[in-house]
C-alpha cells in the first residue's frame, strides 16, 4: 500500500497516490480530546494513552487532521504512513487487555526520510531512491516497533542529508520541497533533520527520529525549540539507514521535552550484529527516563566551552549568559575552557565523509530493490544530471563529486585523517577538557538564530555552530532550549564523554525545569510582522 502524499508534503513523487477528498474531509471528523496538540508533549500523551484518557487511534486521527491543516505552511512532512491506523488498533487493543508494550505504546512519531520503514519508500529526498521500498524495516525502525510506536509519517530533510553540494539551501529535498521554520517562515529549519524537528516544534507528531553526521540533529533541533539528542556513535544501529559516514552517522530522537527524547532514546538503542559499532551498545544502554529531577545540577561542575563562543553572535550570547545565570541558580559551578583548537579537524573530517560516503553509499545501494537502477554514487551523479530540472535546480552536487574522486577505505591519506581525528577530538579533545578542568560536560550555544531562507546562495548564512567536536569523536551530546532571539528559538547543548548519554539527559533536564524555555510557533512570515511570542509549554 504506497504512502499517502500530505499537501504541502513535496512535489516531487508523482508516482505516488495523492490523498483524496474524502480522506482528507474524514481526518476533520476526529473527537475532541482536552489535549491541545500545538503544546503536549510526548511525556503527557504517554500518560494519557496510559490512564485510558485517550486512545492511539484518536491521536492519529487528531494529528493527521492538524497535518492536513498545518503542513502546507512548512512542508514537515512528505507523507503518511497508510498501515498507522491499524498500528494504533493494534496498540489500544493491547492496552485494552493491559498488555501495553511500554510507554510509548501507541505514540504517534514521524521518522526522517532516509530511516528505512518496510514497505514505504526510503528516499533520503531524491527522486533517484523514490522507488526505493524495501522489505524490512531497518533497525531501529524495528526497536521502536517493539516499544509500540505508531509510524505516523515520513519527514522531509536536506536531500541526501545535505551531504550532495558545500552550496547546499537545508530543509530543501527534489521529493519534499522546502521545509519552513514554523516560527518564521522566511526562516531556515536548518538541517539535515529539519522535517523532523520543524514538525515536532509544529505539533504534527508527538516525536520524531533524525539523524547526525554533524550538527543534523542539533542545529535543526535548537532552531526550531525543542529537545534533540545525539548519541554516542554505535548506541543506536545504522542498519537500513542511508549512510553518508560509518564513523559519524547516528539517529537520534527529537522531542518536545527531554523526557520524551530520553524514553524514545531507551527504546531505541541496543546492540546490532549487523553494526559493527554497536557491539557494545548493550553494555551501556540503560533507562535514559529514570532519574530525572530538577535538582540534578547542584555541585556539577561544568565547563563553559569558550573556546566556541566567538562562533555566536551577541544576541545568542545574551540569552546564553542568562542561561549561565539559571544554571549557577540552580547550584552548578562553572568553569572557562578555552584551550582547545579546532582548526585541524575540518580538513580531515572533509576526506573522511567524502571517502566514506563513496564507499558506503555503495553497499547500501547494493541491497536496494531493482526498481533503483543507481548503484554507485557515480550511477547518483549521472541520475542528478540528466534530472537537472527536478534535482539541481537550487544548487549542484559538488560534494558528490567530490567523495567520487576519493580513493577507497585503504587509502593511506584518509586511514591518517580519521586516526588523528578521533584523536585529537576524543580522547585529546573531549576527554582531555573534561578531565583537565574537572568537569562533567562541556556547555555552549547550539547554534544561532534560524537565518533567512536563500535558496540562491545557499546555507551561507547559518553560521557555525558546536556540533563538530562530538561528531568526529562520535560523542553525544544534547541540546535544549534556553531562549529566543527576536521570537527565534536557540538551544544550551550539554556535550560528554563516550556513553554518558544518561548523565548528559539528567543535566538538560534540570536545566529545562528550571528556564521553561518552550514557546509555541508563531508561523509569522517574517519578523517585521512577528505574532506575539507563543505561550509556555502547557505540559510536562
Amino acid at each position: 500500500m504506497p504512502p499517502i502524499v500530505i499537501p504541502g508534503g513535496g512535489f516531487g513523487m508523482r508516482g505516488l497516490v495523492a490523498m483524496s477528498v474524502g480522506a482528507l474531509s474524514c481526518l476533520a471528523c476526529a473527537p475532541a480530546f482536552a489535549v491541545t496538540l500545538s503544546c503536549t508533549s510526548a511525556t503527557a500523551l504517554s500518560a494519557d494513552l496510559a490512564a485510558h484518557r485517550i486512545t492511539a487511534t484518536a491521536l492519529v486521527r487528531r494529528y493527521e487532521a492538524r497535518i492536513a491543516r498545518i503542513n502546507p505552511k512548512i512542508h514537515a512532512v512528505i507523507a503518511l504512513n497508510p498501515r498507522a491506523m491499524a498500528e494504533a488498533r493494534a496498540s489500544d487493543a493491547r492496552r485494552a487487555a493491559g498488555h501495553p508494550l511500554g510507554p510509548l505504546d501507541g505514540l504517534p512519531i514521524l521518522v526522517k526520510d532516509n530511516i528505512g520503514i518496510a514497505g514505504l519508500p526510503t528516499t533520503a529526498g531524491s527522486l533517484a531512491l523514490a522507488k526505493n521500498v524495501r522489505p524490512v524495516s531497518s533497525t531501529v525502525i524495528q526497536n521502536l516497533r517493539r516499544a509500540g510506536v505508531v509510524i505516523l509519517g515520513r519527514a522531509n530533510l536536506s536531500e541526501w542529508a545535505n551531504i550532495r553540494s558545500g552550496h547546499s539551501t537545508s530543509g530543501w529535498s527534489a521529493v519534499g520541497g522546502l521545509t519552513r521554520n514554523p516560527y518564521m517562515l522566511d526562516r531556515t529549519a536548518c538541517g539535515s533533520s529539519s522535517g523532523s524537528a520543524a514538525a515536532v516544534a509544529a505539533g504534527l507528531a508527538a516525536a520524531a527520529i533524525g539523524t547526525e553526521t554533524d550538527g543534523s540533529i542539533s542545529c535543526p533541533s535548537s532552531m526550531n525549540g525543542v529537545v534533540g539528542l545525539k548519541p554516542t556513535v554505535g548506541l543506536v544501529s545504522r542498519t537500513g539507514i542511508v549512510p553518508i559516514s560509518q564513523s559519524q552517522d547516528t539517529a537520534g530522537p527529537i522531542a518536545r521535552t527531554v523526557r520524551g527524547a530520553a524514553m524514545l532514546l531507551s527504546a531505541m538503542a541496543g546492540s546490532d550484529p549487523q553494526d559493527p559499532a554497536t557491539a557494545h551498545a548493550d553494555a551501556h544502554r540503560t533507562n535514559y527516563a529514570a532519574d530525572l529531577r530538577p535538582g540534578a545540577l547542584k555541585g556539577v561542575r561544568l565547563g563553559i566551552a569558550e573556546f566556541l563562543l566567538k562562533n555566536f553572535t551577541p544576541k545568542t550570547l545574551k540569552v546564553f549568559r542568562h542561561a549561565l545565570a539559571l544554571l549557577k541558580a540552580e547550584g552548578a559551578v562553572l568553569v572557562k575552557v578555552d584551550d582547545e583548537h579546532l582548526a585541524p579537524l575540518a580538513k580531515n573530517e572533509n576526506l573522511v565523509l567524502m571517502t566514506e560516503l563513496k564507499a558506503d553509499m555503495k553497499a547500501y545501494l547494493a541491497a536496494s530493490p531493482p526498481a533503483v537502477r543507481s548503484r554507485t554514487l557515480a550511477d547518483l551523479i549521472t541520475f542528478d544530471k540528466t534530472h537537472a530540472r527536478e534535482e539541481m535546480r537550487w544548487f549542484g552536487q559538488s560534494l558528490f563529486l567530490a567523495a567520487e574522486r576519493t580513493q577507497g577505505l585503504e587509502d593511506p591519506a584518509y586511514l591518517r585523517a580519521r586516526a588523528t581525528n578521533r584523536r585529537l577530538a576524543g580522547p585529546q579533545g573531549i576527554e582531555r577538557l573534561l578531565k583537565e578542568h574537572h568537569v562533567v560536560a562541556l556547555i555552549s550555544p547550539t547554534q544561532d538564530p534560524a537565518s533567512v531562507i536563500d535558496l540562491i546562495n545557499g546555507d551561507a548564512g547559518i553560521g557555525g555552530g558546536d556540533s563538530t567536536l562530538p561528531a568526529i569523536a562520535g560523542y553525544p551530546y544534547i541540546t535544549v532550549p534556553m531562549g529566543q532571539v527576536q521570537g527565534l528559538p536557540v538551544g544550551l547543548s550539554f556535550i560528554g564523554m563516550k556513553w554518558s548519554e544518561a548523565r548528559l539527559i539528567r543535566l538538560a533536564y534540570a536545566f529545562e525545569h528550571s528556564a521553561q524555555a518552550f514557546r509555541t510557533p508563531t508561523y509569522s512570515p517574517d519578523v517585521l510582522h512577528r505574532n506575539p511570542v507563543g505561550q509556555p509549554l502547557c505540559g510536562g
